[in-house]
């Protein structure tokens, strides 16, 4: 009998902090799918966490608890196939420390991953933009933040992690005014600011008055917005924006809207995918597919282009030289 503790304890502070330089999300993504792993089997088995072995973590186990994760928890197939990918990496660093239970590990990591139905990506119109940035109560101090924070986001197209982590210093104004962030992979950008952005930015970071090292976007009591806190705005003030533009009232506003909002903006000016790529921090071009089979109107430009089903092929030639002489009068 092998117990995973040490394994599990030597996977986050060596594997994953040391060896992989993991970032603190990636590591507290993978302790919560830990936590929900080993809580399932502690209900299913009785045994604590401290006392199981690899044994009790084989693949119908695993299974087991996917299916939980979908059918009791009610997560997504996306949800599942990230905690997947957290387990599989887990059992690939405990093949090398545990050769015994190799015929084990290799059917939990044979364990594939659910094909889900991929939606086509919503995102706001210019009148649903307008709509959306003047929700806010521009005589609440919450109000002036939001509306900074959702006007960066539809410019700039940041993740909310990553708009949640922005510190004041981050923020550069004046010639080549941006913003600075720290992406997935630890990779950084500089994303360009337009002038209105700017101009909303200049005052409220005027009034907002942090020290470099400070939050950009803070609550009340200066502590940093959650993620949770900025899905809530940017959900209530969607719905107060839906009272003046119907259009949004079918429409589930999150954060990541913005985000789509920004690449569609892009892509309809005209902008290369390459560089959309680069602009939203994407690990290659083939991310930005999703926004070419949103845009309808590349598909109705491209429709105008095409002959229409109904013309016979082949160039029209008149059947007699009396019609021939009427047709080139």
């Amino acid at each position: 009998m092998t117990l995973i503790a040490p394994t599990l304890q030597m996977f986050f502070t060596d594997r994953l902090a040391q060896q992989r330089q993991a970032s603190p999300r990636t590591i507290a993504a993978y302790r919560d799918t830990m936590r929900l792993l080993l809580g399932f089997v502690h209900r299913t088995t009785g045994r604590p966490p401290s006392q199981l072995d690899w044994d009790d973590l084989d693949a119908a186990m695993i299974s087991k608890f996917l299916n939980h994760l979908e059918d009791e928890r009610n997560n997504s197939v996306r949800t599942r196939n990230v905690r997947l990918t957290a387990i599989r990496s887990l059992f690939s660093y405990a093949a090398l420390r545990h050769p015994e239970h190799a015929l084990l590990i290799q059917r939990v990591l044979a364990i594939p991953p659910k094909r889900f139905d991929k939606r086509v990506v919503t995102y706001l119109t210019p009148p649903e933009i307008d709509a959306l940035i003047a929700a806010p109560d521009q005589t609440r101090w919450e109000g002036r933040r939001d509306r900074a924070l959702m006007l960066l986001a539809i410019q700039t197209g940041l993740r909310v992690s990553e708009l949640t982590s922005l510190n004041c210093a981050d923020v550069t104004l004046g010639v080549g005014a941006n913003v600075r962030c720290e992406g997935k992979g630890r990779k950084q950008r500089a994303v360009p600011l337009t002038r209105p952005v700017e101009a909303l930015l200049r005052p409220w970071l005027a009034e907002r008055a942090g020290a470099p090292d400070q939050p950009l976007f803070p609550t009340r009591t200066g502590r940093r917005l959650s993620r949770d806190a900025v899905a809530l705005r940017i959900s209530t003030h969607a719905a107060t924006a839906a009272l003046r533009c119907p259009t949004l009232r079918g429409k589930q506003i999150h954060p990541h809207v913005l985000r789509h909002t920004c690449a569609m903006t892009l892509l309809q000016a005209g902008v290369d995918t390459s560089v959309i790529a680069l602009w939203l921090g994407h690990a290659g071009v083939r991310s930005t597919d999703a926004y070419l089979h949103a845009d309808i109107s590349i598909k109705e430009k491209a429709l105008a282009l095409t002959t229409p089903a109904s013309a016979r092929p082949g160039r029209y030639r008149p059947t007699d030289k009396v019609l021939a002489f009427l047709e080139s009068l």
